[in-house]
Order: structure tokens, then C-alpha cells, then sequence
């Protein structure tokens, strides 16, 4: 049977799919009106039923619940653990549009350090992802494409200062071709972070690149996929 705190849960996340699919309410809004104290664990327990974010569903317009991409007990795809790291500083590019199109930005911040001869105060690449896929068409996402430097190096004026979230992190080892990393997050999203436990912070994704592109086959890519976590 079902208890009497299943039962709420389930009709008041009914509800929250109807608001969603039927109104344009904000999804902090219909977070509200069915209970939850915030936009993040609506998100978190919405997910664990329906199998995809609030923003995905609305964007879907079908009330069914689709068969859940993940299920529990699924082997986990990549390593995935939790770890603290400091606020990390970088030379960026900003990118608006696909993510998957950032490239272009990489490609002008490496011009960059090229011609002035900066490669040797490089620390890493990152990229950071501001916007939820979900919720935000393609041409509109906000994105930064970064090279870590020290504290005390000169960003050049022709780049901007960016920073990656610090903090308690849940860190996907992912490897492989940057195309699969959709995938990585769905994971991420739709199965490890409804079971873990954990909540998210109010701040940007990013990824840390830890090969080089350039000389490395698809499938040997390695990347560190890193959610802020409260």
C-alpha cells in the first residue's frame, strides 16, 4: 500500500505537472503553491517521479509521466564524488548561444595566449553554464570559456574575469567525446542527485577540461563535471 505521506507527495507533485504543463506560472511559483520551501528541492523530488526537471516537462506539454531515463539501482556511468574546492579564478571568453557551439570562445582565448605568449601562467580550461537547457532556448544560453590563472595574474583586456563556484561540489569523472556530456548531466540530474541526498546550490555548473583536444582521440577525453551542491 501507500503510506499517507506518499500519497500527498504524489498528488501534490500531480498537481505541480498539471500548473506546469497548463499555466506559465515560474517554477519557484509552482514550487510554492504545492508545498516546497524552494525551487531547488521541488526540482529534486520532481525529478526523482517524473524522470526529467520541471522545465523539461513544461517544454514537453504531455501531463503522462514519461518512463524515467534512470532508474535506481543503475550501475553508475562515471565515478561521481563529493569533494570541497576553493573559488577558482580564470581568463574567460563569454559565449551566448548552443553549448556544444562553445568552441568558438576556446578557440579565440587560446588565439589570445598564442600571440602574447601566456601559456606558461595557464593553470587549466574550464567552461561554466549558467542557464538550465531546460528552461532556456539554445541561441539564449549564457556560457563562459575560461583558461585558470593564479591570483595575481593580468587578464588581458581583450578577455573578462571569471570564477568558478567553490565549495562543497559533486564532481562527475566523465570520459569520452564532449558530445556525450548531455548525457553525463541527465545522470547527474535525473538519477544521482534524486537518490543522494544532496541539494543544489544557486550557482553555475562548470566543467574542467584535464586533456587537450587538440591532440587526444574523442574517446580519451577527460573532463570533470561539476555541480555546486549546498
Amino acid at each position: 500500500g501507500e503510506t499517507c505521506a506518499q500519497a500527498t507527495r504524489r498528488i501534490r507533485l500531480h498537481r505541480a505537472s498539471c500548473w506546469l504543463v497548463e499555466t506559465d506560472a515560474p517554477v519557484a511559483e509552482v514550487a510554492a503553491r504545492v508545498g516546497y520551501p524552494s525551487a531547488q528541492s521541488f526540482t529534486r523530488a520532481f525529478g526523482e517521479t517524473y524522470g526529467m526537471a520541471p522545465g523539461k516537462f513544461r517544454k514537453r506539454g504531455d501531463l503522462r509521466a514519461p518512463y524515467p531515463a534512470f532508474k535506481k539501482g543503475t550501475p553508475l556511468m562515471f565515478p561521481i564524488e563529493i569533494t570541497t574546492a576553493p573559488r577558482r579564478r580564470m581568463a574567460g571568453v563569454p559565449h551566448i548561444g548552443p553549448y556544444l557551439e562553445i568552441g568558438a570562445a576556446f578557440q579565440k582565448i587560446a588565439s589570445v595566449f598564442s600571440a602574447r605568449n601566456l601559456w606558461p601562467h595557464a593553470r587549466g580550461m574550464a567552461g561554466i553554464y549558467f542557464d538550465d537547457p531546460s528552461l532556456v532556448a539554445p541561441d539564449k544560453l549564457r556560457s563562459g570559456a575560461g583558461i585558470l590563472v593564479d591570483a595575481d595574474f593580468a587578464i588581458p583586456d581583450v578577455l573578462e574575469e571569471m570564477h568558478l563556484p567553490g565549495g562543497r561540489l559533486a564532481v562527475m569523472h566523465f570520459k569520452g567525446p564532449y558530445a556525450g556530456l548531455p548525457a553525463a548531466y541527465e545522470h547527474l540530474f535525473g538519477q544521482w542527485l534524486p537518490g543522494s541526498g544532496e541539494e543544489p546550490r544557486d550557482a553555475p555548473s562548470f566543467e574542467v577540461y584535464l586533456n587537450d583536444p587538440t591532440d587526444t582521440a574523442p574517446d580519451d577525453l577527460l573532463t570533470d563535471v561539476c555541480i555546486p551542491i549546498v
